[in-house]
């Protein structure tokens, strides 16, 4: 099961109060209903979201809903169902920009709005929360209602639908918290978290593999320079400061310039050992171009 439809069937399960249950069911018949003369039906794929449906409809109007199944014309293997049930004039008029000022109703909104309409990416992948709608005014209105909450809900428009999205975990996150899928929140913070401590250890290893390499091409020029020395004039040609260095970088390849600086008598730092060899590099360039004594 993906991570979307995990998401979807734990707020099939949460119920807020009952003056909520308008705003549920409104969002709800704005993404997946149809309206005619004598009544509203949704139809969805999901059968946790037309059962939900059917209870907050008897719940909230005291209605029975009339199911019915039938098998998607798209997917054979898939299954469409229906609810239908006879006009109810509070639904058609609860869209209405200022319909739902209570935060409750508010959330119950933006939680019907993705059990029919959204869908959620796998976090492990990337952080990516919309909800799907054929209409423009409706996408403004639950975009408005999200703002409502600190949360910046953006618009775009694909293949004659209008998409509302928000991204980055932290936005995701507390949207979940806001439709009440708090299982689903913990598990997508536990993917963060582990993403994260993915992520640092990987740059940690990148970034010492690119010391290292660093370190390596400069310990194999330190060599190549003291070679070049060697073989030209010999190490004695070199002071005694310098011979001293030279002769520990001989021996001590992958030694760093600390440590090569604590061997030698008495002890030099870090910088005053990079200082040396790069006086000895400057020696065997001369040394390379015929400039010597």
């Amino acid at each position: 099961m993906s991570f979307s439809s995990l998401v979807k069937k734990e707020l099939c399960g949460v119920y807020g109060a009952e003056h909520c249950a308008a705003a549920e069911i409104a969002a709800i018949v704005s993404v997946c209903g149809t309206v005619n003369a004598s009544n509203i039906r949704i139809q969805t794929e999901n059968a946790a979201v037309a059962k939900k449906y059917f209870r907050l409809i008897k719940k909230q109007f005291k209605l029975q809903g009339d199911v019915s199944i039938r098998n998607s014309r798209q997917f054979s293997r898939s299954r469409v169902y229906s609810v239908s049930t006879p006009i109810i004039e509070k639904i058609l008029n609860a869209e209405k920009k200022g319909g739902f000022n209570r935060e409750c109703c508010k959330r119950a909104y933006i939680r019907g709005a993705f059990l029919s309409g959204g869908s959620l990416s796998d976090p492990e992948k990337a952080y990516h929360l919309e909800f799907v709608n054929a209409d423009r005014q409706k996408s403004e209105y639950l975009a408005d209602i999200i703002h409502s909450f600190g949360l910046k809900a953006r618009i775009i428009e694909r293949k004659a639908h209008y998409i509302v999205y928000l991204k980055e975990g932290e936005n995701i996150v507390d949207l979940l918290n806001i439709m009440g899928a708090h299982l689903s929140l913990m598990n997508l913070e536990n993917t963060r978290i582990v993403k994260d401590m993915r992520n640092n250890v990987n740059r940690q290893v990148n970034c010492e593999t690119a010391n290292l390499s660093k370190t390596v091409r400069a310990s194999v020029k330190q060599i190549n320079d003291i070679n070049t020395i060697a073989r030209i004039k010999g190490l004695g040609y070199l002071s005694d400061q310098l011979e001293d260095v030279a002769e520990l970088r001989l021996m001590y390849e992958e030694a760093s310039l600390k440590e090569i600086g604590a061997m030698l008598s008495p002890p030099v730092g870090k910088s005053g050992v990079n200082h040396r060899l790069r006086k000895i590099s400057e020696i065997a360039e001369n040394l390379r171009g015929g400039f010597y004594d």
